[in-house]
């Protein structure tokens, strides 16, 4: 079974490094997960005032969103936290209150750094803010990557052996983390809306 996974680069720069990232994670990913990119960059600063007649942007990014088996975060640290144009993100996802869009969607959490700490901090943040939204993560590998920019080719490739496995091994392990995910949270299980679903 192909899953579905909608992945979201956290910087709006076209020579990010994370979008350099994520095309070596799409190259390296399984077979079974079927990865396209949901864009952050036309969505308008959140306000609450435009929850219920937001403009298309925010509707097809919703949409985006709830079609995606998974999702997965490719994202710098920008002063120690999430960048803007993600938590923008996330903040419209998430809204209204009682249309969560990322609820029990399977996320995984990667990002690229030219610092040695590899965007940790940033990563910390985000799981506390999916935790609140219901969306169960990957925990482990943890994956904070010092990025060397003659490592990485324009079309995915890698060309040192430990990184290329050890990306290939997080993708391995984000894939059997989606279908552990997706067969407890099928309908009929603990959390469904319906209680008449429920075993």
């Amino acid at each position: 079974m192909t899953h579905r996974i909608g992945y979201l680069v956290g910087s709006l720069s076209q020579d990010s490094i994370n979008r350099v990232l994520a095309k070596a994670l799409i190259r390296l990913a399984p077979d079974s997960l079927e990865l396209t990119e949901i864009p952050i960059r036309d969505l308008p600063l959140y306000n609450r005032d435009d929850e219920m007649d937001p403009v298309p942007a925010v509707t097809e990014f919703k949409a985006a969103i709830e079609g995606s088996d998974g999702l997965l975060f490719v994202s710098p640290e920008y002063n120690r936290s999430i960048p803007a144009p993600l938590k923008n993100a996330i903040d419209w996802g998430s809204r209204p209150w009682g249309q969560n869009s990322f609820a029990r969607k399977p996320t995984g959490i990667i990002g690229a750094s030219v610092g040695a700490i590899g965007t940790a901090v940033m990563q910390s943040s985000m799981r506390s803010v999916l935790s609140f939204l219901d969306a169960p993560q990957l925990n482990a590998p943890e994956a904070y990557i010092t990025f060397k920019p003659e490592v990485y080719g324009d079309d995915g490739e890698v060309a040192d052996e430990g990184t290329e496995k050890f990306l290939r091994h997080y993708m391995d392990e984000y894939a059997a983390f989606v279908d552990r995910v997706l067969s407890v949270t099928l309908p009929g299980h603990m959390g469904d809306s319906d209680p008449d679903t429920m075993h």
